[in-house]
């Protein structure tokens, strides 16, 4: 199971938000570039890249940030965020992103995203954000009445490299993941699921790891890296990655004050 660290970007800042509320964002760095380089040192493969302005203004806005993370880890990268048409996706891909996840256009354009992923097949991820089992979209801020599980089986049709899932009310809460609910996503998907929301601990990555027979291929971890509840090393430990360079404690910790 993959361990991917996440950097979520508004205003040119590494944040946190909670439950995906803009008003209750919590600034761990204001340097992105810096935080990627500390999580690459830690023993990441591969990291995940969110521009909340753009979710929330329609387009890409931290695309500057986006490439200076580029152009300082070799890493995977994979960015989502504002993403609603294929030249947005072309340009972010031109900028050395290896996928890119698309969330509010596989509810308003789904045509638009099995064009997208023939066109760049493997590189085309979906994020299926829930909030009480419906797909939110536009940065959150909107609850469609589309049902996640309906648009897991729907997207998985189109080619996508797979599916992001996230359950709003867990997010940013360290409360642990729905597992419930991950169990019926990977049950329903065609495609590998990456999990995300609520993962505090080893205990909760064990949990976690019982889904990867269904499909569970990773999980995305936030807040519980930035607040110290679950140290990189640790998580990838938990999964039996194994690959920890040899760190010392506090590296990296002037990029996450």
């Amino acid at each position: 199971m993959k361990i991917i660290p996440a950097i979520d970007i508004l205003q040119g800042q590494c944040v946190r938000l909670y439950q995906g509320e803009y008003e209750q964002s919590e600034v761990f760095s204001p340097d992105p570039v810096a935080v990627a380089s500390h999580w690459a040192a830690q023993g990441a493969d591969r990291i995940h890249l969110v521009d909340l302005d753009g979710a929330r203004d329609g387009h890409p806005v931290n695309l500057a940030v986006i490439h200076q993370i580029r152009q300082a880890v070799s890493l995977p990268l994979q960015v989502g965020g504002g993403l609603r048409d294929r030249e947005r996706v072309a340009q972010l891909l031109d900028l050395g992103v290896d996928q890119v996840v698309l969330g509010t256009v596989a509810v308003e354009d789904p045509q638009l995203v099995a064009r997208v992923c023939r066109e760049f097949s493997g590189r085309v991820l979906v994020g299926i954000d829930a909030r009480d089992g419906k797909v939110a979209t536009r940065g959150w801020r909107e609850t469609s009445t589309l049902a996640a599980l309906d648009l897991v089986q729907e997207v998985g049709s189109f080619g996508v490299a797979g599916v992001i899932y996230t359950d709003i009310h867990r997010d940013g809460t360290l409360q642990g993941p729905n597992l419930a609910a991950l169990r019926e996503v990977a049950q329903a998907s065609t495609v590998p699921v990456i999990a995300s929301g609520g993962v505090s601990s080893g205990r909760d990555l064990l949990g976690l790891l019982s889904l990867e027979p269904l499909g569970v291929s990773g999980v995305i971890l936030g807040r519980a890296l930035y607040t110290g509840a679950l140290s990189l090393p640790e998580a990838l430990r938990a999964v039996g990655q194994g690959r920890i360079q040899d760190v010392p404690p506090n590296l990296g910790s002037s990029a996450l004050a």
